[in-house]
């Protein structure tokens, strides 16, 4: 074994080492939140951490479905991030194939202000779409909470990628057969764009369920609040019991993961693809 052959070898035992210690750093936290979730509120603050419950119980489990309607919150956070993720995913892919496939003045002008939009923080939009809603008397309602997926700029950017390396070739066959610009959306462009779909499906879903502050400005009412909120009450003025608040936090971890789970098959691909200039 030559030199070179051995410094390859422990290259690729350091890249190793480095993922397993990074993946140890990263599970941690995690481990922490699923052991705390079966502990009593005794066993919280014991020095050494306690990795594995003496006594473990799913009395945190139960008292957080019956401190508040937590599956009320749960079927709200459903009904606006599955309407949010939908929303999200039809205007950014009819925008997205508007500006790659349909010749039209300015497409590409229109897209260079899609990605100067992107450099615009969130917190600076607030006010302007909270006065918006307001005048449009939405507050309080679950479309103030989705309409603004209608303008998604990263979703857009990120389709037009992928709908660039398309060839033109398809629609033109489809037009031979007969195919309308809708068919052609629909049956043809949407399908081999499911990778990058099934990425953004996964992203957005997880920025939707995980968003705290805008629900906030928007909803009070009690009924109407999501995941988020609900769990942010588990936070008390004077105290936190932790283990009502990890338990709360895992069950809000369920719907990802099933999510994330259905759709890893397309999700690397989707975001290599993504990342593709056209």
């Amino acid at each position: 074994m030559n030199l070179k052959e051995k410094r390859k070898i422990w290259q690729e035992m350091g890249s190793y080492l480095t993922a397993i210690l990074i993946g140890v750093i990263v599970i941690i936290p995690f481990l922490w939140m699923l052991s705390t979730s079966f502990k009593s509120k005794g066993a919280l603050m014991q020095i050494p951490i306690q990795w594995i419950p003496k006594e473990p119980s799913l009395d945190a489990y139960r008292t957080v479905f019956s401190r508040f309607p937590l599956l009320r919150a749960i079927g709200n956070s459903f009904l606006i991030t599955g309407s949010y993720t939908v929303v999200t995913i039809l205007s950014a892919s009819m925008a997205a194939f508007a500006i790659t496939k349909i010749k039209f003045p300015w497409a590409e002008n229109i897209f260079k202000l899609y990605l100067a939009s992107m450099m615009i923080p969130t917190q600076v939009t607030l006010i302007p779409l909270f006065v918006i809603m307001n005048k449009m008397g939405l507050i309080n309602t679950y479309p103030s909470v989705i309409l603004p997926s209608l303008f998604r700029a990263f979703a857009v950017f990120m389709l037009v990628q992928q709908m660039r390396s398309i060839p033109n070739d398809f629609m033109e066959a489809a037009r031979i057969d007969g195919a309308g610009i809708f068919r052609i959306y629909a049956k043809v462009i949407m399908p081999l764009t499911r990778s990058a779909i099934a990425t953004l499906t996964v992203t957005t879903f997880m920025e939707s369920w995980n968003d705290y502050l805008w629900p906030l400005l928007m909803l009070s009412d009690k009924n109407k609040m999501t995941l988020t909120l609900a769990l942010n009450s588990l936070n008390g003025q004077y105290g936190t019991e932790y283990n009502l608040l990890m338990a709360g936090s895992l069950i809000s971890m369920i719907p990802i993961i099933i999510i994330y789970a259905c759709a890893q098959k397309y999700f690397k691909t989707g975001l290599m693809s993504g990342g593709v200039k056209g």
